[in-house]
């Protein structure tokens, strides 16, 4: 079998654009959405908001890699590198090293690519690693990188990428190409062709011993940002860790041709569902706002505490929703105070309460007219 690297019409990708009309015009459709919404919040939930989701994307691209971080650690580095806070918490090189990758790439979206910029982001990767050849720069053993999996006696090889003697040329190409389809101008490919082709290109390419997957999706949020001339803060490495089996599927199907149509039709729909979760958090936090406003100066410090341990769990809440033992405790309160408490929020119109006894559960009622 052939790699695509390997086929003759390599790099020259083919799609139908006609199968993915429908899927742009909602892409462009949903930016503008959120954009509005997102003017209608205040400063510090605009700050707070930027936090949240660079820190899980830095979260879930690593997680992907099968890396686990700390939500915690990464949202301080994040915070400290935003000039939001200067907080001394110990953070680890992995989780301060993808926090600055991401970080960079949110401060430097509309500069050209580079091999500068890859090598830059790589290092900060790979900090603390110990065990890699090459760091900040382009891998340079002899050696075949292939992505396998099955015992020793029974592998199958998934990918193979390029020699690395043939590394330095395809990769020059393909920043050539990112940079000269960064403008608008006739011809170019449309936002989320782009950005899919963006990712398959430089996940074929292979250009580093590891990172090379939370680059490659670094690289299509960089197209997007450019796309729309600002920082998207899409949850797409959120999306594709949610089903993650099935994005390394997509992409190793896509690696044995260069016709991508439908790698690019499953990429767009990751970037559509990634605009949606992003502009549930939008609304989610213009309704806090609406919440505070409507509530202000009417409940005592321990409703206080429990209603803003609620809104920390996002929106989708506390699983099940929050039950008497979650507000105790919260409150570190007794069970008969909890249960006035819970019942004073209800008859407030706060709360919602479903289930009886021990299934009784509590939700912020939220979407209520001023």
């Amino acid at each position: 079998m052939k790699w695509n690297w390997q086929q003759e019409d390599w790099p020259s990708f083919t799609y139908d654009q006609s199968a993915l009309t429908e899927l742009e015009e909602q892409f462009l459709l949903n930016s503008g959405v959120l954009v509005g919404a997102f003017m209608h919040l205040a400063q510090d939930d605009k700050d707070q908001l930027t936090v949240d989701l660079i820190s899980n994307e830095a979260l879930k691209t690593s997680e992907i890699e099968g890396e686990y971080l700390n939500r915690d650690s990464l949202q301080s580095s994040i915070r400290n590198q935003l000039g939001l806070a200067v907080e001394k918490t110990k953070v680890s090189p992995a989780e301060r090293g993808v926090s600055e990758m991401m970080i960079d790439l949110y401060r430097t979206f509309n500069e050209p690519l580079s091999s500068e910029m890859l090598h830059r982001w790589h290092k900060m990767l790979m900090e603390g690693w110990r065990d890699l050849v090459d760091i900040g720069a382009y891998r340079s053993h002899e050696d075949a990188i292939q992505v396998v999996s099955g015992p020793t006696y029974k592998r199958k090889v998934h990918f193979e990428a390029p020699p690395s003697s043939k590394v330095p040329g395809e990769i020059e190409r393909f920043i050539t190409w990112f940079n000269e389809h960064q403008d608008k101008q006739a011809g170019a490919p449309t936002p989320l062709v782009r950005a899919g082709i963006s990712h398959l290109y430089f996940e074929c390419i292979h250009p580093y011993e590891d990172g090379n997957g939370r680059i490659g999706r670094a690289i299509s949020e960089k197209s997007l940002a450019q796309s729309q001339g600002r920082p998207t803060l899409l949850a797409l490495s959120h999306t594709i860790e949610r089903r993650r089996k099935r994005y390394y599927e997509v992409l190793e199907a896509a690696n044995t041709s260069n016709e991508v149509t439908q790698w690019l039709i499953y990429f767009a729909e990751m970037v559509l569902e990634a605009q949606n979760y992003t502009y549930r958090r939008v609304e989610f936090l213009i309704e806090k706002m609406k919440f505070h406003d409507r509530y202000r100066g009417q409940f005592n410090q321990r409703q206080e505490k429990a209603v803003a341990r609620i809104f920390r769990e996002g929106p989708d809440g506390f699983t099940g929703g929050l039950s008497a033992e979650n507000y105790i405790s919260i409150t570190k309160t007794s069970r008969t105070t909890a249960t006035r408490d819970l019942s004073d929020l209800v008859a407030k119109g706060a709360l919602n309460r479903t289930g009886e006894r021990k299934g009784t559960r509590y939700h912020l009622a939220l979407g209520v007219p001023l």
